[in-house]
């Protein structure tokens, strides 16, 4: 994984990543920006962790609790399905940007240093995700643990990490991934997730394309 990233720039221009609790609002917020792209006609690719690769179906079969894994073991797994999610031949991230669009990502390393790290340590997940290159944007849609789980009681399935007390852990663990980042370059939005949506698209579409 080292070698793999040694001529790649660490902050990836036009790439875009959107993180946040479960029920924050990511999803909606990647659809709603890329309608925004394509409205201004932009080329704009949307993609999400775990990606649509072998090794992201094995994860969202693990997070949905069809099946069992030891928690590193899961922790190796994103990090497998990132390297495959940015080097893919096909349709990995980094070809999509050096065609020239952008690429906006429900969830990346980020999500792994918060979600891995309840149990495996932030130490261990940090060394796993450490290489791996930075979005030139990373927005942060920040909203309480109880409007979280609100938003949830309406969905159809739940995932083994968006129980109250995980998601105050996992909360914690992204402010101290944010903190350790601070000074790599990427530039980092926090943005209000209770505020309404189109007010919350506004807000990053502005901080995107400002002119």
């Amino acid at each position: 994984m080292i070698h793999s990233f040694d001529s790649v720039p660490y902050i990836l221009s036009r790439f875009i990543a959107l993180e946040g609790l479960d029920g924050s609002g990511t999803t909606t917020q990647l659809t709603r920006l890329a309608s925004r792209f394509k409205e201004k006609g932009l080329p704009c690719r949307t993609t999400c962790e775990p990606s649509d690769g072998p090794i992201g179906s094995l994860i969202r079969d693990i997070l949905s609790g069809k099946k069992k894994v030891d928690p590193y073991t899961l922790a190796f797994l994103f990090a497998g399905d990132r390297n495959e999610h940015l080097l893919r031949d096909d349709s990995g991230i980094l070809k999509q940007l050096a065609s020239g669009d952008y690429v906006i990502t429900d969830r990346y390393l980020f999500s792994s240093l918060a979600y891995q790290s309840v149990e495996c340590g932030y130490p261990f997940v940090l060394t796993l995700n450490r290489y791996f290159p930075l979005p030139e944007h990373l927005f942060f849609i920040d909203v309480p643990v109880d409007l979280g789980q609100k938003r949830l009681a309406d969905r159809d399935g739940r995932d083994i990490f968006d129980r109250v007390k995980t998601q105050k852990a996992v909360k914690a663990l992204y402010e101290r991934s944010f903190n350790d980042y601070r000074d790599k370059g990427m530039q980092f939005h926090r943005i209000d997730g209770s505020l309404e949506i189109e007010e919350i698209t506004d807000k990053m579409w502005h901080i995107i394309l400002p002119s």
